[in-house]
């Protein structure tokens, strides 16, 4: 962290400086937004997001690139980044569900998820997934059961745990052996997972049809090399079966805060995809990046509500959001940047903790930030790279509604998902 004004490539691709010093993107008035929809406020650039989708397909390649639905989910976003050519990875029945409102027909689809249900299979081959990832041999035995039933047989990939260790926090870790994830390759489960679909049940039941191997190595890579070696790995377990189809996940990371860099889409593209070629793969190669769609196309708006100067301690900031709305900084540690949205280019020499509204000592956005020195009650600032795991990871803690999405872009603005009100706290009780 450092005392100078925040720097604007973490902000949205349309955001903007005007004349008066306050912060607009897509052409809206970041002020007029917060009157408008109130606060806390995610708002996101339509046109970063089509942007980083364009650049993904011309990385990868048409049906290439699955956008990892959990990142950021609504009828809108599953309507945008299919309009823009990318299938959906969805992790259960619920994101399923909310892709099809959008419009996207389930053949878009592509099913994830380690543990799931005998209803969310039964709905994924009902509505006709793409394909299935298939993460246990409980799972196996549950397809082998819906094809004993009459159920039609789906297309199906194998999620392989490769073994590699990603530099990333542990809860966001998922190649290494240790994982709930997968069919782990070095103990030999992998190849017995293949083996069980391709040969089918003692009776005969067959799960599905094999078409390809999955792995995943874990969320907010920033390393390309993990990738590389992921692919290295995956490659030469996958020869000797020759399937058509190789996914190596997604998780490239994004940066978040001043210093910190992170590969493009088109870089990984590069690295992943000479890789394979130079190890001979001839599979069609396919990506599930989510982050790096979505994260780094919106901002999160606050208004602070208390400035608690503790002398020789600490200043808290207190905002009108917190951990409801973006619980990676406790979960992950995640480390963010604040600006006052009406003066952007303001240096930030106070350092300050800021927190959120919740009864809670660990409701914490910034562990320790830096912010303009005459920061007030009732001023506007705002968090950027919020566009992933923010409102997809929202809760009602302390029945606090959860904020109102805004889509922008070309002087527009559209409300995709409506700020929560009380009644919504209570339309589920009985």
């Amino acid at each position: 962290m450092s005392n100078r004004p925040i720097p604007l490539d973490l902000l949205p691709d349309s955001a903007k400086v005007e004349a008066d010093g306050s912060l607009s993107i897509g052409g809206c008035s970041i002020a007029d937004l917060a009157d408008q929809y109130g606060t806390p406020l995610f708002v996101y650039d339509e046109e970063h997001i089509r942007s980083r989708c364009r650049e993904a397909v011309a990385a990868f390649g048409v049906d290439r690139v699955v956008y990892a639905s959990k990142a950021f989910m609504c009828s809108a976003m599953a309507r945008l980044v299919s309009e823009e050519g990318l299938l959906l990875d969805v992790a259960s029945g619920g994101e399923l569900y909310v892709a099809m409102h959008g419009g996207v027909p389930a053949s878009r689809c592509v099913l994830h998820g380690n543990n799931k249900s005998i209803d969310e299979l039964e709905m994924a081959i009902t509505k006709g997934v793409r394909h299935i990832v298939v993460d246990s041999f409980d799972e196996i035995e549950r397809l082998e059961d819906l094809s004993r039933r009459g159920f039609a047989a789906p297309k199906l990939m194998i999620r392989v745990t490769p073994g590699v260790h990603a530099h990333t926090h542990d809860f966001i870790a998922t190649g290494q052996d240790d994982s709930k994830f997968g069919f782990n390759l070095g103990n030999g489960d992998a190849v017995k997972a293949i083996e069980r679909i391709t040969q089918g049940a003692s009776d005969g039941a067959k799960a599905g049809e094999l078409i390809g191997l999955h792995c995943h190595i874990g969320s907010n890579v920033l390393a390309v090399n993990s990738f590389a070696k992921a692919a290295e790995i995956m490659a030469e377990f996958s020869k000797p079966y020759a399937l058509p189809e190789l996914t190596l996940g997604g998780g490239l990371g994004v940066a978040y805060t001043e210093g910190e860099e992170a590969p493009s889409i088109s870089m990984w593209g590069s690295v992943l995809l000479d890789a394979c070629a130079a190890l001979g793969v001839t599979a069609e190669v396919s990506v599930e990046p989510g982050r790096a769609i979505a994260a780094s196309s919106a901002i999160t708006v606050y208004r602070v509500g208390t400035v608690k100067e503790i002398p020789g301690i600490r200043t808290y900031i207190s905002v009108d959001g917190g951990m409801s709305d973006n619980p990676r900084p406790v979960l992950y540690g995640s480390g963010y940047e604040a600006f006052k949205t009406s003066d952007v280019m303001a240096e930030r020499p106070l350092t300050a903790r800021l927190v959120g509204k919740h009864c809670e000592s660990g409701d914490i956005l910034i562990f320790e930030g830096q912010f303009p020195a005459d920061i007030a009650v009732g001023d506007l600032i705002a968090t950027p790279v919020t566009g992933a795991y923010g409102h997809s990871m929202a809760s009602n803690y302390n029945k606090v509604p959860r904020p109102a999405v805004v889509f922008v872009a070309n002087g527009k603005s559209r409300v995709v998902i409506r700020r929560e009100t009380y009644d919504d706290l209570v339309r589920l009780d009985v």
